[in-house]
This record gives structure tokens, sequence and C-alpha cells, in this order.
């Protein structure tokens, strides 16, 4: 039988084009998380601040994220721009409490929102909104991003 150049052709780009279809359907394996598990990220985070070494703090980071900081215009993206930002923000010593929270946990990502507040060694305190995001990497719960900022009313 004899099939015309183009009904080949199409035939055999059908058929590339499944394959390729077939690969990019392969369903995503979740990381099993729960609310309590994405909450004890935040005391993880916390305790790295209890450190002084702010490349422990940095170490919560994923390596392609954003921390948009309480203290600090300025975004910051690398690594070394967090340690930075971290240097100054634990001269004084903070100690992050959560005063309220919304947790939302997705397949290997997961957010955590709310309210929180920040003492410091000379006795001033921030309050403050944040919401941090992670994902899954593989091996850890990594911030991908982390944004806080200091509550506009001074109630």
């Amino acid at each position: 039988m004899f099939f015309p150049r183009t009904v080949v052709v199409s035939m055999l780009a059908f058929a590339f084009a499944g394959h390729v279809y077939a690969k990019s359907e392969k369903s995503e394996v979740c990381h099993a998380t729960s609310e309590k598990q994405i909450a004890s990220l935040f005391d993880r985070w916390n305790a790295t601040l209890q450190t002084g070494d702010p490349q422990k703090v940095v170490a919560n980071y994923a390596s392609k994220s954003i921390l948009l900081p309480t203290l600090s215009n300025k975004p910051r993206l690398t690594a070394e721009e967090k340690i930075d930002y971290f240097k100054h923000f634990m001269e004084h010593k903070p100690v992050g409490t959560i005063n309220s929270r919304t947790i939302e946990v997705n397949c290997n990502s997961a957010s955590d929102s709310g309210l929180y507040t920040f003492k410091f060694d000379d006795g001033s305190e921030v309050k403050a909104r944040y919401t941090y995001t992670y994902k899954w990497d593989g091996r850890a719960w990594l911030i991908s991003s982390h944004h806080s900022s200091a509550m506009p009313e001074k109630n």
C-alpha cells in the first residue's frame, strides 16, 4: 500500500506528539505533610535567628527565593543579600512569636500567613504581617518567598 508523503509525515508527527504528551503527563509525586509540620518551619527559622549566625537563617531559603524584609525597603534575592539583611536584623537578638496564622498545604508547596511580633533585647518590639511560601525540594521544605511588613496602625 502506498501512502502519500504528507500522510506519512502527519502520522509520524502525531505519534511523536503523543509520546511527548504522555511523558509530560507524568503525575507529580506529592510529599506528604501537615499543617503542624508547616507551622514548625517557622519555629525552625526562628530558632536559627537565636544562633546569631545569619548563614544558618539563610539556609532555610531556597536558592531561588525572595525575602521582602520587615526593616528594609530592599528586596533580597541572593544568599549574600539575605545574609547582609539578617546580619543587621540579628544585632538586637530578635525573637519572633506568631500571633495568628493561616496555613495552606498543596502538592509540594505550602503557605503560612498571619501576624507576628518580634521582641528585641532592648525591650522594643515590632508587630508585623507575614507570608512564608515553602516548596519541597526533594529533601527539605525551604522558603521560596518571605514577605514581612510592619503593621501600619500602631494599635
